[in-house]
């Protein structure tokens, strides 16, 4: 059972319908954080501000079960799903995320127009392919972008960006005016800023090997 987190920030039946036809046999959006506890793999879409979905998360009474299983089974961020991960945003002042990992989510440049809308490539930085030894097992996490090639185009809304302090978790970046994380991925985590339900054909792709790990 693939559980999608119902908190009220996106479209979230449109992810669900993804993962549907990306081959899911069992998908729920639920707030319940008992059945979030029971899912398989859970999936943490979202659209717009990350004051406002961290507010629901806790009057929703999802963070400890987030934070409890997101190292333990297959995990994947969409869009604000990803920004949530980190310490703090400049998004309205600064505001807390889940603390997951060390970084800011940063808004772009006065210069550069926002939001970052539309088709953009990923530079992808580790999957499968890298591995120079046959007998190395690839992690849960390089999984993801498997059959995905490199500079591969994807949908983008967005108009902050997430900051990593670790470089190591970034698994694809984006150029827009400069080059952010478009996706970061640690153990059986991966998280990406674009949308893989709005993203065709690659974006099935990429909900397919969530699918099947």
């Amino acid at each position: 059972m693939i559980v999608v987190i119902d908190y009220g920030m996106g479209n979230l039946r449109s992810v669900a319908k993804a993962l549907e036809r990306a081959g899911a046999n069992e998908v729920k959006l639920s707030s319940d954080a008992g059945i979030i506890q029971q899912a398989d793999k859970v999936v943490l879409p979202g659209v717009g501000a990350i004051k406002e979905a961290m507010r629901e998360l806790k009057r929703l009474g999802l963070i400890k079960v987030i934070n409890k299983n997101i190292f333990k089974k297959p995990f994947l961020g969409i869009c604000l799903g990803l920004q949530l991960l980190f310490e703090r945003s400049e998004e309205g002042g600064r505001v807390r995320g889940l603390g997951v990992f060390k970084g800011t989510v940063r808004r772009f440049p006065d210069k550069l127009k926002v939001p970052h809308m539309g088709w953009n490539q990923i530079n992808i930085k580790y999957q499968i392919s890298n591995i120079k030894n046959t007998n190395q097992k690839p992690n849960t996490s390089n999984l993801f972008l498997k059959n995905i090639p490199d500079n591969s185009f994807f949908y983008f809304c967005h108009s902050y960006y997430a900051a990593p302090e670790d470089k190591n978790i970034i698994a694809a970046t984006t150029d827009y005016g400069l080059e952010f994380a478009s996706a970061i991925r640690k153990d059986n985590l991966f998280a990406c800023q674009f949308h893989p339900e709005k993203s065709q054909s690659l974006g099935l792709r990429l909900l397919k090997n969530f699918v099947e790990l």
